[in-house]
């Protein structure tokens, strides 16, 4: 019997990396358009560059852009990028088809409902905000929570505990084989590898089940949590 799910946030729920790229490629143009003489390519680039440095989350990437570029932060560029990059992600951050639905559903049939984000609190609430998700879920775990980040089990073990769940009640659904997948498999949950979020090209999954459209995932729980008989 199936009592709690745990999703991922970002590429599970919300197409995160569509967003960041949107939000990336406004933000060259309008730091262009503000002086920056440089081409939109080589500052998409660059930017990229500091966050496979520093994360996908930095909050200063724009910051050491032109630091490294400039040797100062020049602020009317500066503010340009920035304000490029909100407009864009007030726009581009939207959740995958059927999202909401299934959420509704799984709700309606009782189910405990969590997100488990290796992303900083602060940037996962105000994208659950932004969303409207934010009153859904019983539970939130980020990455302050336990310090750790996916596969490692303390995150997992805080999700179980507070959603007061064995972890054979539970189903994990993330875009991430080796950190939502394999993680969860390590405490003997069930899991679902969202295969529409996948970024990586991922082959084998590992994952007891794989969807290509989150709607999917009610027929999993009907078949792991089948009705009682009359």
């Amino acid at each position: 019997m199936i009592k709690a799910i745990i999703f991922d946030l970002d590429n599970t729920l919300v197409d995160f990396m569509a967003m960041k790229d949107r939000a990336i490629e406004s933000a060259a143009l309008a730091m262009i358009d503000a002086g920056l003489k440089m081409s939109k390519k080589k500052v998409i680039e660059k930017i990229y560059e500091i966050y496979e440095e520093e994360g996908i989350e930095d909050q200063r990437v724009f910051d050491k852009f032109l630091t490294r570029e400039l040797g100062l932060i020049d602020y009317r560029i500066h503010a340009a990028g920035i304000i490029g990059y909100r407009r864009a992600r007030e726009a581009a951050l939207v959740l995958y088809p059927h999202v909401q639905l299934v959420l509704m559903e799984l709700m309606k049939r009782g189910i405990k409902l969590a997100v488990l984000s290796d992303a900083p609190r602060l940037q996962a609430w105000l994208r659950l905000c932004q969303l409207n998700l934010h009153n859904i879920f019983d539970i939130v775990i980020t990455f302050e929570d336990t310090n750790k980040k996916k596969p490692a089990p303390e995150p997992f073990k805080l999700a179980l505990q507070k959603l007061q769940v064995e972890p054979e009640q539970a189903i994990m659904v993330g875009d991430w084989a080796e950190r939502d997948i394999y993680g969860a498999k390590l405490l003997k949950m069930r899991t679902v590898f969202a295969r529409y979020g996948d970024r990586f090209g991922t082959e084998n999954s590992g994952a007891d089940y794989e969807v290509d459209d989150i709607i999917h995932l009610l027929d999993i729980v009907d078949e792991l949590s089948p009705p009682k008989p009359d």
